[in-house]
């Protein structure tokens, strides 16, 4: 059996690696120019093919994957005269890897069968390192005989897929899983401030958290940040926390949940925002709020 055509929409800090993984597995891989030419360039180098527009794309592929900032890029991706839906194989999957609003999801999976084709949510989690490696988490939403076409592409750069059910509730679980990861790092970056203005150093609170139980994955590289500089140990922008929270405001608000502990994270990366620190990573949060308590960076 022929191997599907894939094509890859978004090769940036995550989708360059996933592609990279996706193409060296040995599938034909469609890419579309990016703003900047490293990522295509290599790829192409791997021996995929370059394509102009996302019509081109949907003209030569069975599954194209997304990995853009969000759902105005996913939905502009879609529609209009050169968006992916404008030529759509028939039976073709559109698999959107991005962190996006459920409400728009839904909308554009009932777009794409509109156009005869299947729309899958398969969000990611974990870092740059891990998309290179092909070991990053994937929680997917899609129907199951579509979930089965996509599990063998996804395999090439997932360690752990998990099948949530239909189209939405990858989407939605990604929103859940950000908001812990989120939370983290806002009572991190406070407690951290905190604990400076009491006269403890980071290193102190380090040395109690870290070996105890209430140490984490996330506790350790938002960490690399503040006791190394290591500014790779968690390269995921501040204007994409803030997205993600207002999406998952969204969410509480369809389904009528009441979300207290969401309002002041989202506002602690909305506070970030709009000092014009949004391209800062999430770690770096931690000297933000040091700073509006008087206090100097970490070093």
């Amino acid at each position: 059996m022929t191997d599907p055509t894939i094509g890859f929409i978004g090769l940036g800090l995550m989708g360059h690696g996933m592609a990279k993984n996706i193409v060296e597995k040995g599938y034909p891989l469609r890419v579309m120019a990016h703003r900047k030419r490293e990522a295509v360039d290599d790829l192409i180098g791997r021996g995929a093919v370059e394509v102009s527009t996302p019509r081109e794309m949907a003209e030569a592929c069975d599954i194209v994957f997304l990995c853009v900032t969000g759902s105005p890029q996913v939905e502009a991706t879609l529609r209009g005269d050169t968006g992916l839906l404008s030529a759509l194989r028939p039976g073709a999957v559109i698999v959107d890897c991005s962190t996006s609003d459920p409400v728009s999801t839904l909308t554009l999976a009932e777009e794409t069968k509109a156009a005869g084709g299947h729309f899958a949510d398969a969000p990611l989690s974990r870092t740059p390192k891990e998309a290179w490696a092909g070991t990053l988490d994937a929680m997917v939403g899609a129907d199951p005989e579509v979930f089965d076409r996509i599990r063998p592409v996804i395999e090439t750069w997932a360690g752990v897929i998990v099948h949530l059910g239909p189209t939405g509730l990858g989407h939605k679980m990604k929103l859940i899983n950000n908001f812990i990861g989120m939370g983290y790092a806002a009572l991190y970056a406070e407690a951290l401030a905190i604990a400076r203005k009491s006269g403890l150093t980071a290193q102190q609170v380090d040395s109690v958290i870290r070996p105890g139980r209430l140490s984490n994955g996330f506790y350790e590289t938002f960490m690399k940040w503040t006791l190394e500089q290591d500014e790779n140990a968690h390269r995921f922008s501040i204007s994409n926390a803030h997205k993600d929270m207002a999406y998952l405001a969204n969410l509480a608000v369809s389904v009528g949940a009441v979300n207290p502990m969401q309002s002041a994270v989202k506002n602690a990366f909305a506070a970030m925002d709009a000092a014009g620190e949004a391209d800062r990573y999430v770690p770096m949060l931690a000297d933000f709020i040091a700073r509006v308590n008087g206090l100097p960076k970490f070093d």
